[in-house]
């Protein structure tokens, strides 16, 4: 057993409570690798932003958790480097076993996710329960979800989004004693998250369940997931460097914008960083052909995901200066 306060991580309880009450949303940011976490990291200390750093089961698989616990705990030492005071959550994203959250529990994750949104009410509710009463045993908060986002990322598939009904909220909170709830409110998973028709706009997010889950447990951590905006920019240097990602579209910045200032108090951000690094990437192949060394493709990759990730503080989730 290896607790993730000897890794130098924290909890998600003080982290969110912080984010409901200032209206802004921490980061939850998934990486798979080094330059991922590395960017990660530099760009929260140069904003001074607290952050959830996230794994999701494929990406747990492909670091390896030996390796994962070690990099988590690299990252705490980057920041003690640096002098700042930064709080770091490392969260599993999606987990879907009550098997695997412990199993994350015991390898120094702070927080772990049990999606039983796929599962009928009861079901779901019997899982959380059970993942909560093991997780908080040893201090670790615990997310749940309500409602299926429809998209595809990593081993998370839906075809059709299910709205969050929000009179199921209060009882699912009451009797799962989860410490936030992933809502599904319009966000996808994926980099093509809406089908639309030419000169169709993105449908706008359902503000009105959000208000309404918001009435119905004032205060309590909500959270976004499928929350990339597919950053035009790097689907059209993907695109120009070899890609083909046609109809590739997301969340609009203001939504999410307008949702951190609610009771969302963490947004989760994938597809947008697999974009920054796989475009610069293209980029700099595209332009230098002969390129062979991983440094000269994967560090121009690193620097845009800081630059990225400083732009989602600062102008999208409100959580630079809030370390």
């Amino acid at each position: 057993m290896v607790s993730y306060k000897e890794l130098g991580l924290v909890s998600t309880k003080e982290m969110y409570a912080k984010a409901v009450k200032g209206k802004y949303a921490c980061p939850g940011y998934n990486f798979n690798n080094m330059e991922q976490l590395q960017a990660i990291i530099t760009a929260c200390i140069e904003t001074q932003s607290p952050v959830v750093l996230q794994v999701s089961k494929g990406a747990r698989d492909y670091a390896n958790q030996i390796l994962l616990r070690h990099m988590a705990k690299g990252a705490m030492e980057m920041v003690a480097k640096a002098g700042v005071s930064l709080p770091v959550a490392l969260h599993l994203d999606h987990g879907d076993t009550y098997e695997l959250c412990v199993s994350c529990v015991e390898t120094g994750f702070s927080s772990v996710m049990i999606d039983g949104s796929g599962h009928a009410f009861e079901d779901n509710v019997s899982l959380t329960k059970r993942v909560v009463e093991y997780a908080h045993k040893h201090g670790v908060t615990v997310e749940g979800e309500l409602g299926v986002l429809a998209g595809i990322e990593d081993e998370v598939s839906h075809e059709k989004t299910n709205y969050t009904r929000p009179e199921e909220v209060e009882e699912f909170v009451k009797r799962t004693g989860v410490d936030s709830l992933a809502i599904s409110i319009g966000t996808s998973h994926g980099a093509y998250k809406f089908k639309l028709k030419p000169g169709e706009s993105v449908p706008p997010l359902r503000f009105d369940i959000l208000e309404e889950v918001e009435r119905r447990i004032p205060g309590f951590p909500i959270v976004l997931h499928g929350a990339s905006s597919v950053m035009p920019e790097y689907v059209a240097m993907i695109n120009k460097y070899g890609g083909k990602m046609d109809n590739a579209v997301g969340v609009p910045e203001d939504q999410l914008r307008r949702a951190a200032k609610s009771a969302v108090c963490k947004i989760n951000i994938d597809s947008d960083g697999r974009l920054a690094m796989t475009a610069k990437i293209r980029e700099v192949l595209g332009t230098k052909p002969g390129e062979f060394d991983p440094r000269k493709y994967l560090g121009p990759a690193r620097e845009e995901l800081v630059k990225m990730y400083k732009h989602k503080n600062e102008n999208v989730l409100g959580s630079a200066g809030k370390a």
